[in-house]
C-alpha cells in the first residue's frame, strides 16, 4: 500500500507536471506583444512622428493646384479662384491655415520658409497621429503580427507617402477617416464610440463633401447592427450632423458675407451641373482599369491575396472600397487623390495577406518596401518638381520689389492656370498674373483666357501689350511654348535667364522643362 500511495503522491506534484503552451484563440492577443503597452506604444509614436516629419521634407513636388489654391493661396492674400467666387468651397479648412499664419504674425515669425512648411509640418503630424491610432486598431481586432505587417505596409505605401503630407482637403480627409475607423464598431473593436467617430465623420464631410461617400456603407452598417436605433439617431446622428452643418454654414456665410450652403453648392455645381467636367473627363472604368491599381501599386497582389483569405471577416471594408470606386465611377471627372481616403482599408488586407505569408514574407516584404521607395523617391524629389523651383527663384524678386528703383518687377505665367502656387510661395506684394480658366457656368460661346492665348499666342500677346510700357519684365512658361513665341521674345529682348526641370514626361501644354525670361 505504501508503494502505491508514494506513487499517486508523487503523481500530483505539481512541479512535474509540464504543460505544452497551445497557439490558441484562448490566449489574449495582447500577450503576443514581448513590449508592455506603455513601452510600445512610445516606439510608434516616435517613428511614426519621425518618418512623417522626413516624409514631409523628402515631398519636393507638386501635385495638383488644389494643394496651394483651395487652402494656403485662400489665407495668404485673399486670393480665391471662380470655386470661391460661387460659393462651392468652405473656409473651415482654410481657416485652419489662416490660424497658423496669423500665429507666426503675431509672435513675428512670419518668415517665406515657416510659411510654406508649417503647414505642411503639421499636416505631417495629423498624419502621424492617424498612424498611430491605425496600428493599435489593427492590434485590437488582429494581434501583433498582423498589425506590425499591415503597419509596414500602410506606411511604406508610396502614394500615402505622396499625399498626406500635403496640404490637400483630401489628405485630411484620409486623415480623418483613419482616426474615425479607430472608433468605430467594427466587428472585435473595444474601443468604438458611436459620438467621437460620427463626429469625425462629420468634421470629414465639412472639410470635404465627398467623404460622405466612404462613410455612407459603414453609417449604414452600423445603423444595421444597432440594437437601439432610435437612440443611435436621436442622440448621435442628428444632434452631431445638425451641429456641424450649422457651424460650418455659420463660418462661411460669415466669410463670403451672405447666406451660403457650401455642401449645397457642391453638389449642385459639380454633379447636377456637372461643371467638374470642364478638367477633364475619363470612361467610367478608369478607377477600375488605371486609377485603384496606381494608387494602392505594389501592394496589389497583397490586396488581392489578403481579399481572399480575410472578405469574410472584412466584408465591409472591402464593400467600402469597391462602393467608393463604383460612385467615383459614375462621375465623368476623375483623378486619383479622389480614392485616396480608400486606401487604409486596403492596407489591412495587405497585412493580412503579409502576416499569412510564412515563407515568402521577407522576400515580399523587401520587394514590396523597394519598389514603393523608387516611386516614392521619384514622385516625392523629381517628377513635377518645376513649379516650386519656380517660385523659390521668384521670391528672389522680392528684395528688388521692396526698393524704390524701377522697374518693379511684374511677372506673368504663360502657362496652364494654376501651374504654380502663387503668393503663398513668394510672400511679398509683387506683382503677378496668370492665364485665368475659370469654366463655362451658362456663357454661350465662352471660352477661357487659357485657352483663347492657346489657340494663338502671338495674337494674344501683341493684343494684350499693344505698348512696350504695358510689358512684364519677367515671363515663365513651359518649354513646348518657346517656338511659337519666339519672335514676341527677341523683338522684345526678353532673354532666358533660367531653366528649370519639371518632368520626364512632357505631355500637351506642359514640357519638360520651365523658362524664365527676363526683359533688358
Amino acid at each position: 500500500m505504501e508503494n502505491i500511495r508514494t506513487r499517486l503522491t508523487f503523481g500530483n506534484k505539481v512541479e512535474d507536471v509540464k504543460l505544452r503552451k497551445r497557439k490558441s484563440q484562448l490566449y489574449s492577443k495582447e500577450d503576443e506583444s514581448p513590449l508592455n503597452d506603455g513601452e510600445l506604444r512610445t516606439r510608434v509614436v516616435v517613428f511614426s512622428v519621425a518618418f512623417r516629419v522626413i516624409n514631409c521634407f523628402l515631398v519636393q513636388t507638386s501635385f495638383v493646384p488644389d494643394e496651394y489654391w483651395q487652402s494656403l493661396e485662400v489665407v495668404t492674400y485673399g486670393y480665391v479662384t471662380w470655386e470661391w467666387k460661387e460659393g462651392l468651397r468652405g473656409f473651415t479648412y482654410p481657416l485652419f491655415f489662416a490660424f497658423i499664419y496669423k500665429l507666426l504674425y503675431f509672435i513675428n515669425y512670419d518668415s517665406v520658409h515657416l510659411l510654406i512648411w508649417l503647414p505642411r509640418i503639421i499636416q505631417a503630424l495629423f498624419a502621424a497621429f492617424a498612424d498611430v491610432k491605425f496600428f493599435f486598431l489593427i492590434r485590437r481586432l488582429e494581434g501583433c503580427d498582423v498589425a506590425k505587417w499591415t503597419f509596414f505596409c500602410h506606411m511604406c505605401s508610396w502614394f500615402s507617402w505622396y499625399c498626406c503630407t500635403r496640404t490637400l482637403t483630401n489628405s485630411m480627409e484620409t486623415t480623418i477617416t483613419c482616426l474615425a475607423l479607430s472608433y468605430f464598431p467594427l466587428p472585435g473593436s473595444q474601443t468604438h464610440s458611436s459620438k467621437i467617430y460620427l463626429t469625425l465623420v462629420a468634421l470629414a464631410v465639412v472639410v470635404r463633401p465627398t467623404a460622405l461617400i466612404v462613410w455612407f456603407p459603414l453609417v449604414m452598417y452600423h445603423f444595421w447592427l444597432e440594437t437601439n436605433k432610435l437612440k443611435l439617431i436621436t442622440l448621435n446622428l442628428v444632434p452631431i450632423g445638425a451641429l456641424a452643418v450649422v457651424i460650418s454654414t455659420v463660418i462661411d456665410c460669415i466669410f463670403y458675407e451672405k447666406w451660403t450652403m457650401v455642401q449645397f453648392n457642391f453638389l449642385k455645381f459639380n454633379v447636377f451641373h456637372s461643371v467638374a467636367d470642364f478638367y477633364g473627363s475619363h470612361p467610367w472604368h478608369w478607377y477600375f482599369t488605371q486609377g485603384f491599381a496606381v494608387v494602392i501599386g505594389p501592394h496589389f497582389p497583397l490586396f488581392l491575396h489578403g481579399c481572399s483569405i480575410a472578405y469574410k471577416r472584412y466584408t465591409i471594408l472591402l464593400a467600402v472600397v469597391v462602393w467608393t470606386i463604383g460612385v467615383y465611377s459614375l462621375l465623368p471627372h476623375k483623378e486619383f487623390r479622389f480614392i485616396y481616403p480608400v486606401l487604409p482599408f486596403c492596407m489591412i488586407f495587405c497585412g493580412i495577406s503579409l502576416a499569412n505569408l510564412k515563407t515568402w514574407r521577407r522576400t515580399a516584404a523587401f520587394i514590396l518596401l523597394v519598389s514603393n521607395l523608387v516611386a516614392a523617391l521619384y514622385t516625392g524629389l523629381v517628377h513635377q518638381r518645376g513649379p516650386l523651383v519656380v517660385m523659390g527663384y521668384l521670391q528672389t524678386l522680392c528684395d528688388v520689389s521692396s526698393t524704390s528703383t524701377p522697374p518693379q518687377p511684374d511677372v506673368l505665367f504663360l502657362m496652364p492656370c494654376h501651374s504654380t502656387p502663387y503668393y503663398s510661395h513668394v510672400h511679398c506684394p509683387m506683382k503677378m498674373r496668370f492665364l485665368e480658366c475659370p469654366p463655362d457656368l451658362g456663357e454661350e460661346g465662352y471660352v477661357d483666357e487659357a485657352d483663347r492665348f492657346y489657340d494663338d499666342p502671338l495674337h494674344w500677346l501683341r493684343t494684350s501689350f499693344p505698348y512696350k510700357s504695358f510689358l512684364p519684365t519677367h515671363l515663365v512658361l513651359f518649354d513646348v511654348l518657346e517656338k511659337d513665341i519666339s519672335v514676341f521674345l527677341q523683338g522684345n529682348k526678353f532673354v532666358r535667364t533660367a531653366e528649370i526641370f519639371h518632368t520626364h514626361f512632357p505631355e500637351g501644354r506642359v514640357g519638360g522643362s520651365i523658362f524664365i525670361y527676363e526683359r533688358h
